[in-house]
This record gives C-alpha cells, structure tokens and sequence, in this order.
C-alpha cells in the first residue's frame, strides 16, 4: 500500500476562508486549490506553491478582481495512479503523473486537460562504494538490467567474477506506481521483477535505500538524482548517459513525463496558478529540482 502524505500549503494572513469554494466546486473562482498524484511531482508543486503564497498570501493581491481570501494550496503524495483516480473521484482539482496518461483513463476523464511541466527519467543508480561503476566503466546493459531485476543475476559476481559475491538488493518503487509501470513498459517487458525487491513507497525512499547500502540498486527519478549527486551515481545504459540532452533526444529511453491533469475548465485561479507552472519562474524551479522543463 503506498504512503500518503499531505503538505497543506496556505497563507498565513488574518482574512476570513469562509465562503471559498471547495477543491470540488465548480464555480468560475476557486480559493483553494488541490493537487493529488505522483511524489516525484509532488516536492516541485509545493516549492512553487509555497513560493507564490508567500508573496501574495491572498487572491486579490494576484488579481484585484479576485476575493480577497487567502491563498490555500493542498498538496498530497501517492503516486500517479492515485492521482487519476483523484480527479475520477472529484476529490482534488488535479492529479499529478510522472508517467503519461493512458489511452484508458483518457476515455473516463470528462473534458480531460493535461498539462506537460516537464521530462523525469528512470536513472540505473547505485551506490558510490559498488566496485561495479569502475569495472564496467559505469555501464550497464539493457540485458544485465533485465536479469538483475528479475532475480535471474542474485549476486554481483553473476555479473563478473571479480565482483564480490554478495547479495544484490534490488530497489523498486511499489509495483503499481507510475515509475514502475514506466520501468516495465521500457525495460521489462514481459518479464516480472524479482518477488523479493524491496518496494519503496515513494521515490526519495528509494534513492535512501540506494545511498544506505552499497549492494543496492535501483531506478532512481533523474531529479532526485541531480538532487543527491555524488550519493549515489547513475549508469550508463548500452553506453548512453542518462543526461539532459540524451532524455530530451530520447536516445536514453527510460525517460517520462511530468503532467498535471484535470476534468473541466481551468477556473481563473487555477488558470492563473498552472499559468505559473509553465512559466520562466515555474521553469527555473522545476530545472533547479533537478529535472527538465519543457514547453507544451
């Protein structure tokens, strides 16, 4: 079961909320405004977020037309699907994906509106201390990555026989998360993942498990990589690194895209606020957060 965690993110000035509209309101202005899905998006929506409700705490310093109610910005974590299912559901205005939006739930999202922020990539990482990096020459192929995850590599000396024969603990996200429905699809194929792979609940948990013990190894967001460089280092695939300029050519192919999506026309603040998101200011954060903005 993934964990679910909650940033609330709201003004702290004196002015009366009663009488905003809820995340589930439909009018033309909603005061409060809710994101639900991917927890690889999740710290980048917050940053932004807190960043703009700081600056003008309530709606109508944004935009005099607008109430003069706080700014509220409800952030929760538990991966893309249960972002979809958040707009499904009508419980949040929108769901956050780190993977693409499939052609399924595309049929059952009403008036569906998606916004790309950004590209992420699934980084082969493992810890500095792993002699693998030197001997390889930090390489790894598509092969070795598919017997490594599905058990039939157990040790490192499956690997090479210089390498230590040790256990190799294999990270993954939780299998029904957006990071591994992307790992599959690119890498795996038909071929399951090893019954035994430690499942991390988010990605930051994963990248922790690979940092705290050197036999890890897992796939690792590209940002939160960027995030932690040196902790641990990521692999070449068949020679190609996973760089910005090899995601963005798409020549290093376990990359993703970050989306926000919703049901129904945007509301003003929702406009102004995704408006935002894809702008120079929501840029620079997102390539500061260690990941790629893009522009639809």
């Amino acid at each position: 079961m993934a964990i679910i965690f909650l940033t609330i993110i709201a003004s702290c000035g004196n002015k009366d909320t009663k009488g905003g509209d809820s995340a589930e309101s439909k009018s033309d202005v909603n005061t409060q405004i809710s994101f639900s899905g991917s927890s690889t998006l999740a710290p980048v929506i917050s940053k932004i977020s807190t960043t703009f409700i700081e600056k003008y705490e309530t709606w109508d310093k944004v935009d005099p037309s607008l109430p003069a109610e706080n700014i509220t910005i409800y952030v929760s974590s538990g991966g893309s699907g249960a972002g979809v299912k958040a707009v499904l559901d009508n419980v949040a205005n929108f769901g956050m994906l780190a993977r693409g939006i499939k052609d399924s739930e595309k049929e059952k999202v009403k008036d569906l509106k998606a916004f790309t922020l950004g590209l992420d990539a699934l980084t082969i990482s493992v810890n500095p201390e792993n002699p693998f990096i030197k001997l390889k020459g930090g390489n790894i192929t598509k092969d070795e990555i598919i017997k490594i995850f599905s058990g039939e590599y157990k040790k490192w000396s499956d690997l090479d026989k210089s390498l230590p024969n040790e256990d190799i603990v294999v990270v993954t996200r939780d299998l029904s998360g957006g990071a591994h429905e992307v790992f599959q699809k690119n890498v795996m194929k038909d071929v399951n993942v090893r019954q035994d792979a430690i499942q991390a609940p988010t990605m930051g948990a994963l990248v922790a498990k690979i940092i705290e013990n050197k036999n890890a190894i897992g796939y690792a967001s590209f940002g939160i990589t960027n995030q932690n460089k040196g902790k641990l280092i990521p692999l070449k695939v068949d020679n190609i690194e996973p760089s910005e300029e090899n995601i963005l050519n798409k020549s290093y192919y376990i990359s993703r895209p970050l989306i926000i999506m919703k049901s129904g026309e945007l509301t003003k603040t929702e406009k102004i606020f995704v408006d935002l998101l894809k702008s120079e200011e929501g840029k620079k954060v997102i390539k500061d957060m260690g990941f790629i903005p893009v522009s639809e």
